[in-house]
């Protein structure tokens, strides 16, 4: 399988494998994430999820001979809310296909939303471009190989990077750090990267995995319905007036407090053992 789903304990790695077409992705391969991504969402036992690629590739994005002719000569269906027709010659809808880099809040072809509160690692390995940002900004934790680099290049190509890069940049970096990466559409290198606030660490190639799993067994460590928790009050209160952002947070702080899960971190803290979580 070109997308490789893993687990590990309570650990999920969805490895991107398409070397020979630099891990790119055509619309069946965006189906094919889109399903890892509801697989993980969906078990109850994993707790944190790492996302990478093979190769001296994280991502480039869309597969530029297929996806993109496929966009473009159907742009008025997207515009136009289509998005879940099918799309001829695949098994895939486009708002499937989508939810793999639009994953919160995108459209599943049953009508539902996608949300995934559990928490992501992206773990770079290599070149980051395209939809590769796209879907990094959905990321939580990001580690970056030192030899690599990110870009956002589709306005060199008059294309519009419409996978989430003109809301998600604007949020979490400041304005000018994410008109750099927008407007300027040029190589951004894993220093700058750090200093803009786009990545938590740069490390040589060879740790990128091993710094990956390092964070996802510390995430373990904590209780996962408190970190779903802290992770969807982030999201749902960031952009919310001070006074309904708190007591947004109080709703969530109340439902973990109440919660099995806090029981048993305060009996397994009081008789110095490690917790045994149950996520509720």
């Amino acid at each position: 399988m070109p997308i490789q789903y893993a687990k590990d304990g309570h650990v999920v790695t969805i490895t991107i494998d398409r070397p020979e077409a630099r891990n790119s992705l055509d619309l069946e391969h965006f189906g094919q994430l889109a399903d890892c991504w509801v697989r993980y969402r969906d078990d109850d036992d994993a707790f944190v999820a790492i996302l990478t690629g093979v190769g001296d590739v994280y991502c480039v994005g869309a597969d530029l001979k297929k996806f993109i002719t496929i966009v473009t000569e159907q742009a008025d269906k997207l515009r136009d809310g289509g998005s879940k027709q099918q799309m001829e010659g695949s098994q895939y809808t486009m708002a499937h296909s989508l939810i793999a880099v639009l994953r919160d809040g995108a459209t599943l072809p049953d009508g539902s939303e996608f949300k995934l509160y559990k928490p992501v690692i992206a773990a770079i390995n290599g070149i980051c471009a395209a939809g590769g940002m796209e879907m990094m900004w959905n990321t939580d934790l990001r580690v970056v190989s030192e030899d690599t680099f990110f870009q956002l290049a589709e306005p060199r190509r008059g294309l519009f990077p419409g996978g989430g890069s003109t809301v998600h940049s604007a949020r979490q970096l400041s304005w000018c750090n994410a008109m750099e990466v927008l407007l300027l559409a040029e190589r951004i290198t894993p220093q700058r990267a750090l200093e803009m606030g786009l990545v938590n660490a740069v490390v040589p190639k060879d740790q990128v995995m091993a710094k990956a799993r390092e964070w996802a067994a510390t995430i373990c460590l904590n209780g996962p319905l408190a970190v779903r928790a802290c992770k969807e009050s982030a999201k749902t209160s960031t952009f919310m007036d001070l006074k309904n952002a708190l007591a947004n947070e109080m709703s969530y702080s109340a439902g973990v407090f109440m919660s099995d899960d806090a029981k048993e971190g305060i009996a397994a803290f009081k008789e110095k053992r490690p917790p045994v979580w149950k996520g509720r």
